[in-house]
Order: C-alpha cells, then structure tokens, then sequence
C-alpha cells in the first residue's frame, strides 16, 4: 500500500507522522502494522528515516490519540518531543481550531496549549517516582542512588513521565560516552521495560546541558519527556530550580514542576519538514 506521511522534528527529534483520523492515510481507510513496517520506515538509507513513528487517530476519551513506534518497530508510551509535533501537525493542517487540545496516549491524556511566536506547551502531568511504577526492580524513590551495572558504579535518579527514565549527572557531558553507557544502562535487568538514560551537566540554579539515550532509538537530538524527567531529577536533588531550561543538542526546552499540581510544564517548539508518500 501508498502510505501518506509528513516528516516533522521537534529540536531535531524527528518523527514520521501519520494522519489515520478518517482513514485518510492509506487506501481504503487501511494502516500497515507499524511494528513490522517501523523498521523499513525509520531507516535512513533505505526508508524515510526517523527516531519515531506517530500515528494520528481518533479518540473516545480525547480530541485525538496518539501511538508512537520507535525506529526498531517497538511501541512506547509517551513522548513530549513527538507530541508536540503532533499538536503542530492537527493546528497547521486543520484538523482543529481549539487553543487546547487533549490527547490519548499510553501513559494516558495530555494536554497541548498553543502558545505565542510557534511554541507548544504540553501538561505532561504528575512525575512516577515509585521505583516499581516507573517500572525498576529497587522500592521507594530513586534518587542518587548507588548502583552497579556490569561492575561500574553509578548514582541514579529515577522518574516516569509516561516511560522510564534514569537520569545520571556529570562532569562533562559533550565527552561523556554516551553510546557505551546508554546501551548497557538501557537494557540492564533492573529495568523490566528497559529506559531512556539521561546524562546531565549541571550549569546553574537554573540551567542544565543534557544528552539522551533513548529506548529502542539510540541517541537522539532531544527528547521531551526526558528533559521533564530531568526538571524532576534536578528538583528532587536539590541542585535546580523548579523551572529550568533545558539545553539538548538540537535546541532549548522550558520545564516547569508546578508546586501546586504536582504536573510537569514542557515548552518548546515544532516543526513540519516535508510530505511525501512511501510504498510498504
């Protein structure tokens, strides 16, 4: 089958997103399996090329839902970078005139708000900070706790936005060997679903530089529900504000963990690169 897609990335986060609201994406209403197909479509040699693939479709509890498939074809919960995209994609397309919209996802509703000069903020809603929730093998709350993985010790602090995170800090993140860590952090035993690994440089009360290792997708430029999972970290270690900006590779993102509702703000921008149709 021809399936209709549109290139789009949020701070070089980069997603394929496909509208199946009205069976508009394929021939006769039809969608491939995305877990088999991801693969072929993630590549960047020989498909399209992308971190994840969203897919737009309609919702029963929400204004839309959204699934995501990493580039591996695996599927996961939530991803802040990617809704945001998403919210872009039904504003410019117009599938919707609200100031807000909801949508459905795995890790349950989130809220988009359409803010000034093109920046999307997104309620990412209440941290997990239960070990066993979020999901690892350790009980009660994760934070700079000491941990081996293949013999080499590490302070971690772990959050749920959605999807597991372990965030670590250090010296100097732009050298820091991420690939090698992240790759053995990811698939450790202490993480039932695997997780996305965080690496922070803290630079003041209220700024921090972060890589990501993500689940099923590698490094990647950002990644939104890692730099909420990051504002939460830096909170409950005491060493940042409750607002702070965020510094990934591909561009800044705001993270605010209201006091009051105890909910994570992400602010940051989207954007649509390209449409085209590919056979699968």
């Amino acid at each position: 089958m021809k399936l209709k897609f549109t290139k789009m990335h949020g701070l070089g986060n980069d997603f394929i997103v496909v509208n199946g609201v009205n069976g508009v994406a394929g021939r006769k209403g039809t969608l491939p399996n995305f877990k088999k197909t991801g693969k072929i479509l993630g590549d960047r040699r020989f498909g399209v090329g992308c971190d994840q693939i969203l897919v737009l479709k309609n919702s029963k509890k929400a204004d839309f839902k959204m699934e995501i498939y990493n580039s591996d074809g695996s599927q996961v919960e939530m991803c802040g970078n990617g809704i945001r995209c998403l919210g872009h994609y039904v504003r410019t397309h117009k599938l919707s005139r609200k100031s807000e919209l909801s949508v459905e996802t795995l890790a349950g509703i989130q809220i988009i708000k359409f803010l000034p000069k093109g920046l999307i903020q997104v309620d990412m809603g209440a941290p997990v900070l239960e070990g066993l929730k979020i999901p690892t093998t350790i009980h009660g709350n994760i934070v700079n706790h000491d941990v081996s993985f293949d013999g080499h010790p590490f302070q971690i602090t772990c959050v749920s936005m959605g999807n597991p995170h372990c965030v670590i800090y250090v010296k100097n993140v732009d050298e820091y060997p991420v690939h090698e860590i992240g790759r053995m952090i990811e698939t450790s035993s202490i993480f039932p679903k695997r997780t996305n690994v965080e690496f922070v440089e803290l630079i003041s009360s209220k700024e921090v530089k972060m890589r990501v290792w993500e689940r099923g997708a590698g490094e990647t430029l950002a990644c939104g529900s890692g730099a909420c999972a990051v504002g939460v970290a830096g909170v409950l270690n005491e060493v940042h504000d409750r607002k702070v900006k965020v510094n990934l590779p591909g561009g800044p993102l705001v993270i605010e963990w209201n006091q009051k509702t105890n909910h994570v703000l992400m602010t940051g921008p989207a954007e649509e690169v390209f449409e085209g149709v590919i056979q699968v």
